[in-house]
């Protein structure tokens, strides 16, 4: 009995192996976060390159038909989901560990910790919005696509863009703050504890229109059910650029906005009172937990792989297919 219900379980968390497509049903927002919890699951920074070889060896295996009939589904996934973790899809090469999507979180949060530093001088908030919208930068770079070449140009009008945006944003709030008189020193402390969120969101929604305005003007590639491509589409790229702007916009609202709102009513605590050493770990703890948690729920709002009607694309598309619905990447 304890066996069947085992066996059962696997089947359900491991269903037959599909090379390249995701084991949760991406349909709705529950298999999409737990596909998303599954991409930036730390773990995998772990994994030995003895590991990592032999998860291309069974996955290639498996592409030419001589996998073992002894080999599970299970590791069919975990073999999969080993090598997404670690090398680019397009370029065949390792992602550097800091800037994979499974090192967002470990190599990011130092950084979510740094902007949520209190009362922070001019110099430190220009360092950590800085810092922070270069690693950005870094993990937009790494897990590019690198199907068709993108000129350098376009990431460094990104980069720039995010930073400029950032730190005029996170500078301005923090002078318009300080020298609002009708505020108490106390009040001043705490909305200045909420400056990081408008500056990073604006930088990062930024950041994804600089980086892919050329979609705009050039579309991209829509498919039928059957995976085809029947055309590039100016306005599936619209509202692809618009679906991933407000993942941007949304990400750092949970990550920038609770841990402030917990590190306030720690600090009105006797612990913390009497124990102020303990702030600065408290709050690299919060913003850490935070972070973890609103990383993979921002991006499975929307399904990576979007639907869109086909009476809402070009006519020259429109009398391509007969399907009523087509369907593109969005991107992250």
């Amino acid at each position: 009995m304890t066996l069947a219900i085992m066996d059962a379980k696997s089947n359900i968390e491991y269903p037959p192996f599909k090379f390249g497509q995701s084991r949760f049903d991406q349909s709705s927002f529950y298999g999409r976060w737990r596909h998303f919890c599954d991409v930036i699951d730390p773990r995998t920074l772990f994994v030995s390159e003895q590991r990592l070889k032999e998860s291309i060896q069974l996955l290639e295996q498996y592409k030419n038909g001589t996998v073992s009939p002894s080999v599970t589904n299970q590791q069919l996934w975990e073999a999969q989901k080993v090598k997404q973790a670690i090398i680019h899809p397009d370029t065949g090469e390792k992602i550097f560990m800091p800037f994979r999507m499974s090192g967002f979180v470990p190599f990011g949060a130092p950084i979510v910790t740094g902007l949520l530093l209190p009362n922070p001088s001019l110099a430190q908030t220009v360092f950590w919005q800085w810092l922070n919208q270069s690693h950005n930068a870094c993990v937009n770079y790494a897990n590019r696509n690198a199907t068709k070449p993108t000129p350098t140009s376009r990431f460094i009008m990104g980069y720039t863009g995010a930073v400029t945006s950032a730190v005029g944003i996170a500078i301005g709030l923090s002078l318009l703050i300080r020298r609002a008189n009708n505020l108490s020193p106390a009040m001043k402390l705490l909305i200045q504890k909420f400056v990081p969120f408008p500056a990073v969101a604006t930088a990062s929604t930024c950041n994804v229109v600089l980086m892919r305005n050329s979609e705009l003007s050039e579309g991209i590639e829509v498919m039928n059910s059957s995976n085809k491509v029947i055309g590039t589409s100016k306005v599936a790229a619209k509202k692809a650029l618009q679906e991933t702007a407000m993942t941007r916009m949304i990400l750092p609202a949970p990550i920038l906005i609770i841990p402030p709102a917990v590190m306030t009513i720690l600090e009105r605590t006797k612990f913390l009172r009497k124990n102020p050493r303990f702030h600065l770990p408290l709050n690299a703890t919060v913003s850490t937990l935070a972070f973890a948690f609103a990383l993979p729920v921002a991006i499975a709002l929307f399904p990576q792989v979007s639907q869109i009607k086909k009476s809402e694309v070009e006519l020259e598309i429109q009398d391509a297919t007969d399907e009523d619905v087509l369907f593109y990447n969005k991107g992250l």
